[in-house]
């Protein structure tokens, strides 16, 4: 059986990370049997979850997931899109993975509050005279990258004008429909759950779930989303 390498259920969210809420989606609309297991990280090939096992092979990244679905058992996640929709559908999902996916990381692990709250708790494992400047030298590492992708380099209210503009435009998007292109869900809907319902997690604080609460039909649709892909508690 095809086994998921995950981080397992945190903040109120099915996994710590969007991209493994992504892949487990990408699975089930695939309907492809697998398992959960939460102890392979400190195998994962690309030192980042979630990668899959699926007969002796394995394969890490959530999108090169969804390639090897579409490959080895013939899924297309986007059989009812117009090649129009198709196209817009892929750009849609690398928008929020690039755009939606780093303001969280902002808020996990650059707000103090937030961190004591939720990433802290990954360093649990680590003695506790090393575990205070483990915890800096990763932190300090996230900021670099932030301050080098380009998200940190924003002040607070320029990051809250690019974020209601994102949310907006993914309310726009998804409109009245059940799902982001049409009456049943496609790939998009695997990466859109995954990363407005990471921003939306109750356990922090932080702008980007504010801009997305002004708008009904996103929280509706991660609630609808939910219900019917995660029913089980987080």
């Amino acid at each position: 059986m095809l086994t998921l390498y995950t981080f397992g259920p945190a903040f109120g969210l099915p996994d710590a990370s969007p991209f493994v809420v992504k892949a487990e989606m990408l699975l089930k609309l695939a309907g492809v049997s697998y398992r959960t297991d939460r102890g392979g990280f400190r195998r994962a090939p690309k030192g980042k979850l979630p990668y899959i096992e699926d007969d002796g092979e394995i394969i890490a990244d959530s999108t090169l997931i969804r390639l090897h679905l579409e490959r080895k058992y013939g899924v297309d996640f986007d059989a009812n899109l117009t090649p129009e929709q198709r196209g817009a559908a892929w750009m849609f999902e690398k928008a929020l993975e690039d755009h939606f996916y780093w303001y969280v990381v902002q808020a996990r692990w650059c707000d103090d509050e937030n961190f004591a709250i939720g990433p802290a708790s990954f360093f649990r494992s680590i003695p506790w005279p090393v575990r205070p400047v483990a915890q800096a030298v990763i932190r300090r590492k996230i900021r670099n990258t932030l301050h080098g992708q380009g998200t940190g380099r924003y002040k607070p209210e320029e990051a809250s004008r690019i974020l209601a503009r994102g949310s907006q435009a993914a309310a726009q998007m998804l409109g009245d429909k059940p799902y982001f292109f049409g009456d049943k869900p496609c790939g998009a809907d695997a990466t859109a759950f995954a990363f407005i319902s990471g921003a939306m997690s109750p356990a922090f604080r932080m702008p980007l779930r504010n801009e997305i609460e002004h708008h009904p039909n996103l929280t509706a649709y991660v609630a609808r989303m939910r219900g019917e892909f995660f029913p089980e508690p987080a």
